[in-house]
């Protein structure tokens, strides 16, 4: 078995405005940095064999003071970026039903079926992250490894592995705090069990 403790990044600039942020590469805020730190000097006081994130800044800021503390080189991996959120990158849910009123509603109502316009299929989102999850698992067996990524990508991927159906990310699991811990262990046979979710990284 691997364990995975699954981060989503710092907070960046579009969180006060509730924008969704796919593929833009939003900058960390001044929190997000202390999030950021904070994550680090959680790692410093533990076991871990890996540090892998998304090639995304605000992903990569995030991981950098975990690895330093490590001692270790992030690894960045191109199968953890967000999820393309097409026309809706950088748009509040209002601004969306003003431009495509129509396609949001489909999304609210089943977000698998009907992404956003323009935007990828989280099927194959999900597809690609579990399996950088589970060519680590391969190569780590019986490590402990972080991952910095994205929101809806976790999500997705906790569904898919928990055997949750995908079109439920929104429901199961509504939110992802900014630098909080979730762990997921990944056991033979593609199972898997949480451990914890939406934890501070606190060194208490």
């Amino acid at each position: 078995m691997t364990d995975f403790i699954l981060v989503r990044h710092g907070e960046t600039a579009w969180h006060a405005e509730n924008r969704y942020a796919g593929r833009t590469d939003v900058p960390l805020t001044e929190r997000g940095h202390q999030q950021a730190a904070a994550l680090g000097a959680w790692a410093a006081g533990q076991r871990l064999d890996a540090v892998l994130c998304s090639p995304l800044s605000r992903a990569r800021l995030t991981a950098r003071p975990a690895a330093a503390a490590l001692g270790l080189a992030p690894r960045v991996d191109e199968r953890l970026v967000e999820v393309d959120f097409g026309r809706g990158d950088g748009l509040t849910r209002a601004e969306m039903a003003e431009a495509f009123p129509d396609a949001l509603a489909a999304f609210l109502d089943d977000p698998v079926a009907h992404h956003l316009p323009g935007g990828e299929d989280p099927v194959a989102a999900a597809g690609r992250a579990v399996g950088c999850l589970e060519e680590v698992a391969r190569d780590l067996p019986g490590g402990r490894v972080l991952v910095v990524a994205h929101s809806t990508l976790v999500r997705l991927v906790l569904c898919d592995l928990l055997g949750i159906p995908l079109a439920r990310y929104r429901q199961v699991f509504p939110a992802l705090e900014n630098g909080a811990l979730t762990e997921l262990r990944l056991l033979p046979g593609g199972r898997a069990s949480l451990l914890r979710l939406n934890a501070p990284a606190t060194t208490d």
